[in-house]
């Protein structure tokens, strides 16, 4: 039987499945299973054997719960609710200024979580109610905040870079560096747009009252500051050794988690509930990743071995005969469709083991190395952007589900469609200035 027909077999295979529910570490790793032993008999076993040992000698891994840990902790003992009182109070009397720092809240956030639901939830259960109750315009900040809740996945330290680093074989330190300024970059068009529509409509972004600004005190809004100020505080401490190179990317993540920890003890809002509930979400995380991980690199292998990569390279390069940056953008395009049925950690492991090593090939007047890292990059915006495309974009139906039932789904929808154009705007800026993600790393690591 043809290799690249048992290869379209699997692919296919996959996508049914997925289609009934299940879930995406399962569906995959069953089809590398299923796969591998009926093309190789029992010596197919090896495959999932080899992948749990790389993944088990894979030191930066051991990043992951300590970041999710940091951002859980930050959560559940508020000090979330600290840094958004900051902004509320900061930048309340500007027009549109509560969703400006809902923006700039979301980035810290990311800077603490590297995921994407707990800004969302943060900013539907804190920003969302405070804006509304003062009339900015629903539609408006409900896609400013799904917008600013998918920073997580791009800003470090992102979960979703750590799985893209796995399966293609990058530094995560030089992959998290990357998507710095591209996702500060993103929160800044944010920005801009929420500039642009309250100064053109100041009646969909009201400041604040004077009243409630003559009831602030700057003794209060100096102690704000400083309460607000600790999240940032503790992320300096944990990535200034980090990038001065005093400490390793692990021992950096163990820092950040060190110090959450002893602030929220500190200030007395660690008790036993707090920390069961952190430690088993963090555990549960921590472990649906590693499973995703597994199955992805069994997968990879199966279609290493059937040669699959090489049909693609062939197919694209050979007979098709398109160029670089044709084949780039048809990959990109396709991220964007998918992203309408799948999340991102399916999109990932269906199309990495075909894409990375042909975006590795492609004459980008890049290094092979740079390339890789400017494509995580690349991959992680249009996740961003899948998050939130209907019909089943994920961001959607979290937003539902924590929005008060005023806000109802179709004026979600009508919210994603400006903050999805900006993005694919960043997007094509990152794609057309690959220096955006690039420099950083250079910086730190050299070329």
């Amino acid at each position: 039987m043809d290799y690249n027909f048992i290869a379209l077999v699997m692919f296919g295979g996959m996508l049914i499945l997925l289609l009934t529910g299940q879930r995406v570490f399962a569906v995959i790793g069953f089809v590398a299973a299923v796969a591998s032993i009926a093309l190789w008999g029992t010596g197919g076993s090896a495959i999932a054997f080899t992948s749990t040992i790389k993944l088990m000698n894979w030191y930066p891994m051991l990043t992951l719960p300590m970041f999710v840990w940091m951002g859980y902790i930050m959560s559940e003992t508020r000090m979330a609710d600290d840094l958004y009182r900051m902004f509320h109070v900061w930048f309340g009397p500007v027009p549109g200024g509560l969703a400006i720092g809902t923006v700039l809240l979301m980035v810290l956030i990311s800077a603490m979580n590297g995921l994407s639901v707990a800004g969302l939830a943060i900013g539907a259960t804190i920003a969302l109610p405070e804006m509304l109750k003062r009339g900015y315009d629903k539609v408006m900040v409900t896609g400013v905040i799904q917008g600013g809740a998918s920073l997580g996945i791009l800003v470090p330290p992102s979960v979703v870079l750590v799985l893209y680093a796995m399966i293609a074989r990058q530094p995560v330190g030089q992959l998290w560096l990357a998507g710095l300024f591209p996702g500060l970059l993103m929160a800044g068009i944010f920005i801009l747009y929420i500039v642009i529509r309250t100064g053109l409509r100041p009646s969909i972004g009201p400041p604040l009252s004077r009243e409630e600004r003559a009831v602030i005190s700057w003794r209060e809004k100096m102690t704000l500051l400083r309460a607000g100020a600790m999240p940032v505080i503790i992320f300096a401490a944990m990535m200034g050794p980090f990038l001065y190179g005093f400490a390793s990317l692990v021992e950096s993540s163990v820092i950040g988690a060190v110090i959450a920890t002893l602030v929220a003890g500190l200030r007395g809002r660690l008790d036993r509930r707090v920390f069961e509930s952190c430690m088993t979400q963090t555990l549960g995380v921590s472990c649906m990743f590693m499973w995703i991980l597994l199955a992805a690199l069994a997968f990879g292998a199966v279609f290493d071995g059937l040669g699959a990569v090489r049909a693609i390279e062939d197919l694209f390069l050979r007979d098709m005969g398109l160029g670089p940056w044709a084949i780039l953008i048809m990959m990109q395009v396709s991220f964007l469709i998918m992203g309408m049925f799948l999340d991102d950690t399916a999109m990932l492991v269906i199309v990495a083991p075909l894409y990375i090593p042909l975006v590795a090939k492609l004459d980008l007047g890049m290094a092979p190395g740079d390339v890789l890292i400017w494509y995580g990059v690349l991959y992680t915006i249009t996740c961003q952007i899948a998050y939130m495309t209907p019909p089943f974009g994920y961001n959607l139906f979290l937003m539902r589900a924590m929005a008060p039932d005023h806000v109802t789904l179709a004026d979600i929808y009508r919210s994603i469609f400006p903050i999805v154009g900006l993005m694919i705007l960043t997007l094509i800026i990152v794609m057309i200035f690959p220096e955006i993600a690039l420099w950083l790393p250079h910086q730190v690591y050299g070329p």
